[in-house]
């Protein structure tokens, strides 16, 4: 169980209720997670809870926003320390498979956003943070094959979806066999494959 939230300031507050749903949604299925188990792990009343989001929707919209500020944030300083387009890419990969066992709760919550039938705030929020990420995705791509790193005959579309299916379809298996660690540790050897596929190979002379 969480510290209580009960004497926190408001915008602490809601952070917290943030936390508390990404740690539930690491033990359940998002979609049963009701707003008095997100108020006991707090240490709240429903009612208290209600007082900083007006409806669960603005709670998910909320735990939506976190995720992709922590996601982007991560993913952007690693590309700015990196030291080549394909060491970045590979840096994204391992930050973002980090970041994913790290909070087991939040791909849940995103396939959950995704699947929605109906348009919500934090869908959204969720359709925004793929097209941001691709988009980071395709630059690198595109930066790698003007210098010459990366073959430069590769579709970017089709290497960043790839890129993205890739760490989607780790992710996935991990959830189903509900051992968010071993996505982790598969991580480099997938990484391996994948950049062999989209790198520039030279001719050696012999």
């Amino acid at each position: 169980m969480m510290q209580t939230a009960k004497n926190l300031p408001a915008d602490k507050r809601r952070a917290a209720t943030v936390q508390a749903v990404v740690t539930l949604a690491a033990e359940k299925n998002p979609n049963d997670i009701s707003t008095s188990a997100i108020a006991a792990v707090m240490g709240l009343t429903q009612g208290a809870l209600f007082r900083h989001f007006l409806n669960k929707d603005l709670m998910w919209q909320s735990v939506m926003e976190w995720v992709a500020d922590c996601l982007l944030s991560r993913v952007d300083n690693v590309i700015r320390s990196a030291q080549s387009p394909l060491a970045a890419l590979e840096a994204v990969f391992m930050t973002h498979m980090d970041f994913v066992t790290s909070h087991p709760g939040v791909p849940r919550i995103l396939l959950m956003e995704l699947q929605r039938g109906e348009v919500t705030p934090a869908k959204q929020m969720a359709q925004t943070l793929l097209k941001n990420y691709e988009e980071r995705i395709c630059q690198l791509i595109e930066t790698g094959k003007a210098s010459g790193e990366l073959n430069r005959h590769i579709s970017t579309a089709s290497a960043a979806t790839l890129f993205v299916g890739t760490i989607q379809g780790l992710v996935l298996r991990s959830i189903l066999a509900d051992t968010p660690s071993k996505a982790m540790l598969e991580a480099a050897g997938v990484f391996s494959v994948y950049r062999r596929g989209i790198e520039e190979h030279h001719a050696t002379s012999v």
